[in-house]
């Protein structure tokens, strides 16, 4: 184990998290074969397996566990090391590391774009995530700062709320109901709807909305990707649930109009979670303090949607 590098415990790692190579390859920015020709290495160092294929998936070992928790370990030391060193660079030239939950991909680049301008040198790291993914992030320490509507409850975090974040029922502009006033919950839901999947965080809030309706839905098509959910809505095969944030340009466009129904839209909000405990270099403390005091008034101004919001 002597002759094992920093280099193929990173590799290692991601592979062992991923249970891919070529999914590891792709968040490393490296080919396939200097993924697998890394973890080959440590194989060797280590004269143990550390994965086993049964049919096209890859496991753990054993071995390969115990490897996982030991480079977590190590990569986690020199990561604080890294942050203790970013006390003494201070802001400037300091590493920002935030995971955003998917609706957020929408927007979130704008924000980090507004941050940078005004820090200078800071590097930027966004990663896009599904609900369960992004609380791995957390769990896992894998990320400074998260950006979501739901924090977790089961985890020991600081959760601080900076913006709102409306929910709405869309249509295609030639639908029955678009323009009528104060639709009714009764009428709403005789509409096919096209919907996010069960378990998604938009799920989770099209629950909080409709409560005890939600099993009335006439629930047409279940799409994982907000974007073909738009398309499909566009197309005319229903209308949908969705965060407001997804919707600038498909209303600014005019393919997509906001249904004006009773008890919408949701509001709820966007927060900004950290892990209790962690200790947050500069340049994460002060994006969190960027949000919490900028966040809202960028928002409205970047994604056009405060009369949307507004609208109750």
């Amino acid at each position: 184990m002597k002759h094992a590098t920093f280099r193929q415990l990173k590799v290692f790692e991601a592979v062992a998290r991923l249970l891919s190579f070529s999914r590891a390859a792709e968040e490393l920015h490296l080919t396939q074969p200097a993924v697998s020709t890394q973890v080959k290495k440590l194989e060797g160092h280590v004269g143990l397996p550390l994965f086993e294929q049964l049919g096209k998936k890859i496991y753990l070992t054993a071995a390969g566990v115990e490897m996982l928790h030991a480079s977590r370990a190590i990569i986690q030391q020199f990561q604080d090391v890294e942050a203790t060193m970013a006390q003494f660079k201070g802001i400037s030239g300091g590493r920002l590391n935030v995971a955003v939950i998917s609706a957020g991909d929408y927007f979130f680049p704008r924000l980090l774009v507004e941050f940078a301008r005004s820090h200078q040198g800071v590097t930027l790291n966004m990663s896009v995530h599904n609900r369960e993914e992004l609380l791995g992030q957390l769990e896992d320490n894998l990320t400074d700062l998260a950006v979501m509507v739901r924090p977790p409850h089961d985890l020991d975090t600081v959760n601080e709320a900076f913006a709102p974040h409306p929910y709405v029922i869309v249509a295609a502009p030639g639908h029955p109901l678009a323009g009528k006033k104060r639709i009714p919950m009764s009428r709403l839901l005789r509409e096919p709807f096209v919907v996010r999947e069960k378990g998604s965080d938009t799920w989770h809030s099209m629950e909080e909305a409709f409560g005890d309706h939600i099993d009335k839905l006439n629930i047409a098509m279940e799409i994982k990707s907000t974007e073909t959910i738009k398309q499909a809505v566009i197309a005319g095969m229903g209308v949908s649930f969705l965060s407001a944030h997804t919707l600038s340009m498909e209303l600014q466009a005019g393919t997509l109009t906001v249904l004006d129904v009773q008890g919408f839209p949701l509001m709820l909000n966007w927060y900004v979670v950290h892990r209790k405990n962690k200790r947050l270099p500069p340049v994460a403390q002060a994006f969190r303090s960027f949000l919490l005091e900028q966040g809202s008034g960028l928002l409205d101004q970047t994604m056009g949607l405060r009369k949307t919001a507004a609208r109750k």
